[in-house]
C-alpha cells in the first residue's frame, strides 16, 4: 500500500471505521484513535517496543479490533522541513510494516508535537512519573488531531 495524500485517505471514510494515529518512539509506539466520524481523536493506549513482528502483531490486534482504515504516523522532520536520522527511521519502520500489513498510510509533520503535549501535561500539574506514562499517547492523539482538523 503507498504513502497516501490527505485527499487519499479522506476517500477511506465510511462511517464505519476509523484511524489510528502512531507516534514512534525508540521503546514504545504511542496510539491514538479517531471515532467513526474521523472528527475527535483519542489515546489508545502504548505498545512496549520488542521485536519488530511483535510490534506488529501489537498493530495488527488493534487494525482488526476497532476497523482501522488506515495510519497517520507522525514524521519527526527537523526544525527547516528536512528529515533527519528520527524521520528516517520512522519510514524504515513503515517501509517494513507494509509489507507484512496491507494499509494505508499517511504521514503528518510531527514537529514540536511531544513538547507541545509535554508543557500541557506540566500545566495540568502531572508527575513526572505519570507524564512518562501517558506523553506517547497523548502525543498520536496530538497528531491524529492534526490530520483529522486539516480533513475540514
Amino acid at each position: 500500500m503507498p504513502v497516501l495524500t490527505l485527499d487519499d485517505l479522506k476517500e477511506l471514510k465510511s462511517g464505519k471505521n476509523r484511524l489510528l494515529g502512531l507516534d514512534l518512539g525508540e521503546k514504545t509506539i504511542g496510539l491514538a484513535l479517531s471515532d467513526i466520524t474521523w472528527f475527535i481523536s483519542s489515546p489508545l493506549e502504548v505498545i512496549r517496543r520488542s521485536t519488530l513482528e511483535n510490534d506488529y502483531k501489537a498493530l495488527q490486534k488493534v487494525i482488526n479490533d476497532f476497523s482501522v482504515a488506515g495510519f497517520v504516523i507522525g514524521l519527526p522532520l527537523n526544525m527547516n522541513g528536512s528529515e533527519g536520522p528520527q524521520a528516517q527511521k520512522a519510514r524504515a519502520f513503515i517501509d517494513a510494516l507494509l509489507t507484512v500489513i496491507d494499509i494505508p498510510v499517511y504521514f503528518w509533520d510531527e514537529r514540536l508535537s511531544t513538547v507541545a503535549v509535554t508543557r500541557t501535561l506540566l500545566e495540568a500539574d502531572l508527575s513526572r512519573k505519570k507524564r512518562a506514562q501517558v506523553v506517547d499517547k497523548m502525543a498520536a492523539t496530538f497528531i491524529l488531531q492534526g490530520a483529522l482538523d486539516r480533513f475540514r
